[in-house]
């Protein structure tokens, strides 16, 4: 079955509209939802999800049980500009709204509704620099304010499948850290600082899945224009359904180009925000480049250097970031995986 839904909105141009893929089985099972090109230039999941129905319209691939449904293009502006953003990150701040504004507002009117019929996500996602395919997960179970959860071990047994070797969690309650100290730190002078000081900006996809029951995962395929990236994206979703037995294929190693072996577990810890547009780094960082203790990572506008505190890893830098925007992630090691 074929959903389609109009982009309502403003001037938006009525080539736009919204479209989602379901398969279901006579059988029951999981009710899977897999999405790609949330961001508009991060296609490989895009041509993974359309290789992937091609297959199962062909015969090729059969749906054993259950259900699942397929959104190649989630933010069809972005996907139309050929750009990361519509009007605004719709991975930031996903929730449904009776005041849509921006354009991102209308898909999450749109999307979020789709997320709740099912108990499972897989959002395909690439990146703008080099580096190694990863999988984001959520916390571990816990009853807290901020991401309360009960499905960790659905999450963890699903990331596990996929067939990359980099596991990382911590983002919500990293990013909630910095929005606190953001909130006693920015001042009328900074202009409007909603975005920065508002913890539900930190919501995406995965986060918004999980609030209404279900569980997700992110998976950063690769590099943009890398093509092993939609390789990786579809083999991770055969390897994904396989998993939930929705379909009977074996499972196998996702073509990354890196040495088959245990899986790598990072926990994201902390944020750190510039505090000035000319703060800098000392260097062309890179998602999970290696810190050691004392490392110099970085150089505030009044000549202050930024030291690693421990070893860890650099994820998510950026060196376009603005004023009281955030700047960088470090991850350290976790026994997340390993223990009893």
């Amino acid at each position: 079955m074929t959903s389609t839904q109009p982009a309502a909105g403003g001037e938006l141009s009525p080539s736009l509209h919204f479209q989602s893929h379901n398969f279901t089985s006579p059988q029951a099972g999981v009710r899977m939802l897999i999405t790609g090109a949330v961001h508009g230039n991060e296609i490989c999941g895009t041509e993974a999800i359309r290789r992937v129905m091609a297959q199962i319209e062909s015969g090729e691939i059969l749906l054993q049980r259950g259900s699942v449904t397929f959104v190649p293009v989630a933010n069809p502006l972005a996907y139309q500009r050929q750009q990361r953003e519509g009007d605004r990150n719709l991975n930031r701040r996903l929730r449904p709204t009776s005041t849509p504004q921006e354009f991102e507002d209308h898909v999450a009117n749109w999307l979020c509704p789709l997320m709740q019929q099912h108990e499972v996500l897989l959002d395909l996602h690439s990146f703008r620099g080099e580096g190694q395919a990863f999988v984001m997960v959520g916390p571990e179970n816990n009853q807290g304010e901020i991401e309360a959860f009960s499905f960790s071990a659905q999450e963890e047994k699903l990331a596990q499948a996929l067939g990359v070797q980099r596991f990382v969690d911590g983002w919500l309650t990293t990013y909630a850290k910095g929005v606190a100290r953001r909130r006693d730190q920015i001042t009328v002078e900074d202009g409007d600082p909603s975005c920065a000081i508002d913890a539900a900006f930190g919501m995406g996809t995965t986060e918004y899945m999980r609030s209404v029951g279900g569980y997700a995962l992110t998976l950063e395929c690769g590099q943009h224009q890398d093509p092993k990236s939609k390789e990786i994206a579809y083999q991770a979703i055969i390897n994904a359904m396989a998993c939930l037995q929705l379909i009977a294929a074996p499972m196998n190693e996702v073509p990354t180009g890196e040495a088959p072996g245990d899986m790598e577990t990072l926990r994201i810890y902390e944020v750190v925000d510039k505090q000035h547009d000319d703060d800098r780094f000392v260097r062309a960082w890179a998602s999970f480049d290696t810190l050691k203790q004392g490392d110099v990572i970085g150089v505030r506008d009044d000549g202050t250097e930024i030291r690693a505190e421990m070893d860890a890893r650099i994820i998510f830098p950026d060196a376009n970031a603005k004023k009281n925007e955030e700047w960088f992630y470090l991850a350290k090691s976790s026994q997340r995986l390993q223990r009893g």
